[in-house]
């Protein structure tokens, strides 16, 4: 249904037309009735049908006579400012739309043929090539079209959903140029889910992210391949089509508008974000299972030692060891079991999880922190400052800023894997964990978690080489204009293939951890950590002799990536800290206030 903005002295009020055959007085009155709906006596003014009014189309302030049919003289979505006849509390002049002055500013500049970049200009080496005002429509679409230049697999369409939800929210900032019209047809595709193919490979990251978003603006306009729900993989002008949707008709500067940006490395960044924090967490609970299982020490979690180095993310990690081990809110057999053992400490890698662990987390909330202002800001050039009636060319589309943070951002989430693969070996390696050799009956027979242990070290050793910075390399590009580059879209990229491969490193030592506890029975862990191995075996049995194994981690890693291992814990997490810590309850399921406890600490192994 057709609707439009109409402005009454102060306020903008929305008025949906179901017939545009209805008149300019029609709606003109209908937005009265609204406005004084909840207004104390009516807002002074008398039955709407009785004022009378003058009506101007906000864009270009073009008068409105009262008897002009709606569907003649506005368009879906236009704004109209009323005045009332002899009202002082009524505009004395016509004010722009709110966020679409800008369109007048451009309208401004074409026809007063002045040179502004990208508006009446080629781009790049070309932007003191002035552009007639007969071709500029066919600028924008050349510009699109020839900057659709990407290889490789195209993105999932949950990916390309997220590059266009922050393509949409860059845009409706209102510093880009860009007409209503064109805005609400990309929110229409996204709300249909009308995803364009968006190849993965071919942005250095400045100026943004040119080759996949203009990948993403070829479907709108109805050219390339477009997927949907209800089309699969189709030609982009027939899956609008499908779903009763019109091409997008690009206006001057809308090409540009639509693929100067940073949303390929914002959008993977911003998911890689969500899954390095799921996995430091279940991280945690994995690495407290397997304490357990080799029958570490909970002495250093002690609350004492990390008061003198308190980091937040060091201070948070031994929290979450103590909410899961300690042994007065949750006695262990196995820990009981050796109670008396005349070790004094255990190896770093379970000994040092929450300062190891811990500088993960410190890292994913520095990462997040500029992930979204990026996702939230807008970063478009020229930038459109309507209220002071210029555009000026800036650098907000370079990739810097999410480039470095996701190189950063790869090097602390692999240590989580890093640290995990040694904890793997001690499990399978009989002289360290007291356990059958690769955790199986019959060795030589069965060969165990032999090659887990050997897949595990390949996907660690190939971490290594993802983890160098991508954001350290610099080419020069379109003829030296765009003389420094980010490489922040292979950042991302190889961000989330470190994480992966963090969860499927991890997914492994949760089984392993799971298999050893079958050699500890019929002794048992605490609550929180039988519940995760309850949760582990009912999608995979215990190890009794060889059989396929990659089902098997992959069953494991699903439950890391839904985060079911997480949830498992997490309550029991909380209650600790509620009842431990009455002062500082956490706020959110990974934001909890880590002051140590008023009361008498507890008792920890090995006294």
């Amino acid at each position: 249904m057709p609707r439009f903005t109409v402005h009454v002295r102060d306020e903008w009020l929305t008025v949906p037309c179901k017939d545009t055959s209805y008149t300019i007085n029609w709606l003109g009155v209908e937005a009265l009735k609204r406005y004084v709906k909840n207004k104390p006596d009516n807002g002074g003014i008398p039955q709407a049908k009785e004022v009378r009014f003058a009506a101007r189309r906000c864009q270009g302030q073009g008068l409105l006579d009262a008897d002009d049919i709606i569907e003649d003289v506005l368009e879906d979505n236009d704004f109209v400012e009323l005045e009332i006849e002899g009202d002082t509390m009524s505009s004395d002049f016509i004010p722009s739309q709110p966020g679409m002055s800008y369109l007048e500013l451009l309208d401004t500049i074409v026809k007063e043929k002045k040179v502004v970049y990208g508006i009446t200009t080629g781009f790049g080496k070309f932007a003191r090539t002035v552009i007639p005002i007969s071709k500029l429509k066919e600028l924008q679409e050349n510009l699109i079209r020839s900057h659709s230049a990407g290889l490789g697999r195209p993105l999932s369409p949950e990916r390309t959903r997220m590059l266009l939800a922050l393509r949409i929210n860059v845009l409706a900032k209102g510093y880009s140029g860009i007409s209503l019209e064109t805005l609400h047809n990309m929110i229409q595709a996204f709300n249909a889910s009308c995803l364009s193919y968006v190849p993965e490979k071919g942005t250095v990251g400045a100026s943004g992210d040119l080759a996949p978003l203009a990948h993403l603006a070829l479907g709108l306009m109805g050219e390339g391949k477009m997927w949907s729900p209800k089309s699969g993989w189709a030609d982009a002008k027939y899956v609008l089509e499908a779903h009763g949707l019109k091409p997008v008709s690009l206006k001057p500067k809308e090409g540009l508008a639509l693929i100067n940006g940073t949303q390929m490395i914002t959008s993977l960044g911003a998911e890689a974000v969500e899954r390095a924090e799921s996995i430091a967490m279940q991280a945690d609970v994995i690495a407290a299972l397997t304490l357990e299982v080799l029958k570490g020490t909970t002495k250093a979690f002690d609350s004492d030692i990390h008061e003198l180095r308190p980091h937040p993310g060091q201070k948070e990690v031994a929290l979450r060891f103590r909410a899961l081990l300690d042994s007065d809110h949750h006695p262990s057999e196995i820990a009981e079991s050796h109670r008396f053992c005349d070790r004094v400490q255990d190896a770093y890698t379970m000994r040092c999880c929450p300062q190891v662990h811990g500088v993960v987390n410190d890292t994913i909330a520095f990462v997040r922190n500029i992930i979204n202002t990026e996702i939230n800001s807008a970063t478009d050039n020229p930038m459109v400052f309507s209220e002071r009636g210029e555009t000026i060319s800036g650098g907000n589309f370079h990739g810097e800023y999410p480039a470095k943070a996701l190189d950063y951002l790869a090097i602390g989430v692999h240590e989580l894997a890093s640290i995990s693969e040694r904890r793997i070996e001690r499990l399978c390696n009989p002289s360290l964990s007291e356990l059958p050799a690769f955790l199986v009956n019959e060795g030589g027979l069965n060969s165990g978690f032999m090659i887990a242990h050997c897949t595990a070290a390949a996907l660690v050793s190939e971490n290594k080489v993802l983890c160098h910075p991508s954001s350290v390399d610099s080419l020069s590009t379109s003829a030296a204009t765009e003389d420094h580059v980010s490489m922040g879209g292979w950042a991302a990229r190889k961000a989330l293939r470190v994480i992966e491969h963090v969860e499927q490193v991890l997914a492994i030592e949760l089984l392993a951890a799971c298999q050893g506890i079958e050699f500890l029975r019929p002794v048992r862990t605490t609550t929180p950590l039988e519940k995760v191995y309850d949760l582990v075996r009912s999608v995979v049995k215990p190890w009794i002799k060889d059989r396929f194994m990659s089902a098997d981690i992959e069953a494991v890693h699903r439950l890391l990536v839904d985060q079911k291992v997480w949830n498992v814990a997490k309550p029991y997490i909380e209650k600790y800290c509620t009842e431990l810590l009455p002062e500082s309850r956490p706020s959110s399921p990974t934001a909890f206030s880590l002051d140590p406890p008023t009361s008498p600490r507890k008792r920890v192994r090995h006294e």
